[in-house]
Parts: C-alpha cells; structure tokens; sequence
C-alpha cells in the first residue's frame, strides 16, 4: 500500500459552470454512445443513465464528434454546452454482445509509440498484439501500454524492458470494435424480457423514475425519431408512464425525404405524427460546423425555459433565441424560410426556425394541430401545464392512497390543491384553478368501493401568437400638426 507523506497535487478536468437545474423538463434520450470509452460498459447498455453536467455525461457514457454513428452525444453539447441545462437521463442501446465486429491490422511503431486511429475499439481481452508476422503474442502492461486519447483514438506504447524489440517499427493488432451499423429500429424500440425481467430501448422509460426518481417530461431520440416505426412508440411510451405520468415528445422529421419544406406537412400527416403529446420539428440546425438534430435542440432549450421560470412550464417554447448558424437539410444545404414560410410549417403543427433579428424558434403548434383544436391539445404550454399538473397531483398526494376516506382527507386536499392554484394564479403562470369535490361524481356504491373523485378545472395562457395593430391615417392630426390644435 502506498505511504502518503507530503503535499500531493490532483488536477481536475475544466468543468462548464453554471448548468441550470430543471424538474419538469427532464429529458430521456435514446440513442448509441461511444461506450468503449467507459470504465465499466456493463452498465451502460440498456440502462437509465442520469448525468448533471457535461463531465458526468462524458465519464458515464464517453463521447465523439461522429454524432451520426453516436447519436446521443449531440444532446450532451445541446445540453449541456450549448444550453447549460441539466439533469438528461441517456439511454444507450449500442450493446458490446451483439453490436461489434472484428478487426486485424498492422499498426507502425515511432518512437515506441502508435496510435490506432479506428474508433470504437474495445480495449478488452480480444485486443491482442504480435509482432508483424503473428508469431510472437506480447502481454499488456509488461510489454506495452494502451489508453485512449482525448479523440478516442487508442494510444499504444511500448514499454522498456518488455519483449517488444526496442528498434521495432511494426506490429500487427487485432480487437472487436463498435460496430454502430448492426444497430436497428428494433434496438431502439426494445421491449422487456420477462424471463430475464430485463428492459430494453424505449422500454426503459418505464424505469426512470423507479430507478433515478425523476419523472420524464421530454422524450426524444435524434438520429432516430425521424422514422414512424419508432416515432409512433415514442408516441404510445410518453403516456401513462408507469400507470401515471405524461410526458411531452420532440420528433424530427426526415430531412432526406423531405428536402423541400412544402411537403413537410404532408409527410407528417401520411406519417402520423399527429399525437397531441408530440412536437414535431424541421428542418436540421447547424452551428458552426456541426449539424444538430432539431429535436436536441429545441429540447434543451424546452428545458432551459422551464428552468428560468421556475419550473412552471406556462411558456412557449416558440420565439426564443437560439444560438445556431443556420437551419440547414440532411446535407448540410442551407436553407432560410421566412416568416410565412415558417408559417405555414406552423400551421400544419411543425416547429421550425427563423432568422428574424437573430435565429429563433418558432411554433406553438403540437403535432395534433391542425386536426384537433382543442387548446388543451394543441398549443404547447397549455398540454405541458396540464401534463405537468397531473403529474404533480400525483406526487404530492400520494402518501394519501390508503387513508381513511373521511371529509379531513377530502378537505386536505381541495384546501390545499385551491391554495397552490392561487399562488401559480397569482405569479401569473397560469388563468386559474379550481378543485370541487361534488356528491353527484361520489356515489355511496364508490366510496364503498374506496374510489373517490374530483374535478379541477384549470385554465393556462395560450401563447399571444397573433399581435395585430391596426394603423389609420387621420387628416385630423396632420391638420392640427399644421396649423395648430383648435383652430
């Protein structure tokens, strides 16, 4: 054992402070991450991982620049550089057992030092080196060396005093890498193994908050979404989460296909990505030089809004500032829609963005629109109030399932359900709330039962889309500026 005596120095990596904490719009993501880069990938497959800050997300789940083979880490920078907002539970479905492929290949040596510039690399028991033409097999940490660089590049390094020949320039390789392409639609979507009692892909919505103690408010899969087999379990997974809660979605859509914002509308529809809990997003954004699934931004900055108004989420989403260079297609070719044009996206319930004084986001719409015109359903900070409230309702009261069904358990609960409708109608977040408990919804037979029930009516703000001035020129005041009032 190590005997400290002295003074030892330890340097941390450079952290990005002031990540802001949010409540309702926790995100779940799913997607593949670079998980070779991980010290322990066990428990990073097919699991719910919930990260605070850009170090942590990176240490859980590693990270790479190729956001389309490592899906989530584009909402690692949206999140947690681009928008300082946390926390995001990840979900990894990129499986070391089933997602890899072998790999052989000679590698040079320059001043005992080589870097393999393959990505994915495992460095487990199958990274095996040799000499050049495989006859000789040399052993980790007493003839070499290997890590990963800052690139996740595996560095090797050949030891002095090991087997390795000092004036050696080549030697041969093999390993098992990543191999993102075998993951599929099937992957992401998972489903749960009753005999394993083991969850898979968006199944593990389910277990977020078992597990983490939060509750989903955004569900999202960049690089994924865009495809109507996964968007519509997306869809099906965000309601009743475990038997309770509502959470909101943010869809893409598929930019390939759709390489000309006219069809976007169509496309959704024939798609049917319609349900009221989805917000549906087009095109891709860039910034700088790295293209963004909108999804992951437009989440993020759902979150950050959230956070900066106390959690409460009675404000759009629409019209916000958003740092990007530039809405762009799946390559990368720029486009700028203008107000109508974003318009018209808006009113076949798409998000996109404008550049109007700065690049903005833009749309109030939920994928219901325009076929369900319910403001409960259709405007955004309307269906995320409700969801949020049923959500909340659930939490505060249920250490009350199982009491005693008498009027102090009844009273405790519209008492203190009208109080705190007060006070968020006071802050100006929401119109009103009010909760009755009335005999004609509670019938002997269902008290008897032990199902009792009330009624709140809520009323949140929709969003001030349309300001309208009316100008008129009046002869009246040109003449008085003329020659003068009252004569």
């Amino acid at each position: 054992m190590l005997y400290n005596h002295g003074i030892n120095i330890i340097e941390n990596p450079t952290t990005i402070d002031g990540t802001i904490i949010t409540t309702s719009g926790v995100q779940v993501v799913i997607g593949t991450g670079p998980i070779n880069l991980v010290k322990d990938i066990t428990k990073v497959v097919n699991e719910p991982i919930i990260a605070y800050s850009w170090y942590d997300a990176v240490q859980k789940l590693g990270y790479s620049d190729d956001w389309d083979k490592y899906t989530l880490c584009q909402s690692m920078d949206a999140n947690f550089k681009r928008f300082k907002i946390a926390p995001v539970v990840f979900i990894n479905v990129l499986d070391p057992n089933e997602h890899i492929m072998s790999a052989e290949k000679l590698i040079s040596i320059n001043a005992g030092i080589s870097k393999i510039e393959d990505e994915g690399i495992l460095l487990d028991e199958n990274f095996v080196v040799k000499n050049s033409d495989g006859t000789i097999s040399y052993e980790r940490d007493k003839d070499y060396v290997v890590a990963f660089n800052k690139q996740g590049h595996p560095l090797l390094s050949v030891l002095k005093g090991g087997s390795i020949p000092n004036n050696i320039n080549e030697l041969s390789v093999t390993f098992n890498k990543l191999d993102v392409s075998k993951v599929t639609d099937e992957d992401i979507i998972g489903g749960y193994d009753a005999i394993n009692n083991r969850y898979t892909g968006l199944e593990l919505i389910s277990q977020v908050y078992p597990r983490l103690g939060v509750v989903p408010g955004l569900i999202l899969a960049p690089g994924w979404s865009h495809k109507p087999q996964i968007a519509t379990v997306i869809d099906i997974k965000s309601e009743k989460i475990n038997g309770n809660f509502n959470a909101m979605n943010i869809l893409d859509i598929d930019c390939v296909q759709v390489n000309n914002y006219q069809n976007a509308p169509e496309w959704k529809h024939s798609n049917n990505y319609t349900n009221k809990h989805s917000i549906v997003c087009y095109p891709k954004v860039k910034i700088g030089e790295k293209i963004y699934w909108y999804s992951s931004i437009i989440a993020a900055l759902i979150a950050l809004t959230d956070a900066e108004n106390e959690n409460v989420p009675y404000k759009s989403p629409s019209n916000k500032k958003i740092h990007i260079s530039a809405t762009v297609l799946a390559d990368g070719t720029e486009l700028y829609l203008d107000q109508l044009q974003a318009n018209f996206l808006n009113g076949a319930g798409i998000m996109t963005a404008i550049n109007m004084n700065g690049w903005r986001s833009w749309g109030n719409n939920t994928a219901a629109y325009p076929e369900n015109t319910d403001p409960k359903d259709r405007f955004i900070p309307i269906r995320r109030v409700f969801d949020w409230w049923g959500n909340n309702f659930i939490l505060n009261y249920f250490d009350k399932i199982d009491d005693p069904t008498n009027l102090r358990l009844i009273e405790s609960i519209v008492d203190n359900e009208n109080i705190r409708g007060n006070g968020f109608q006071a802050k100006g977040q929401i119109a009103g709330a009010k909760i009755d408990f009335r005999q004609q919804d509670n019938p002997v037979e269902s008290i008897l039962n032990g199902s009792i029930q009330f009624i709140q009516k809520i009323s949140a703000f929709p969003p001030a889309e349309n300001i309208i001035n009316i100008l008129e020129f009046d002869p009246t005041i040109l003449s008085n500026s003329i020659f003068g009032g009252g004569q």
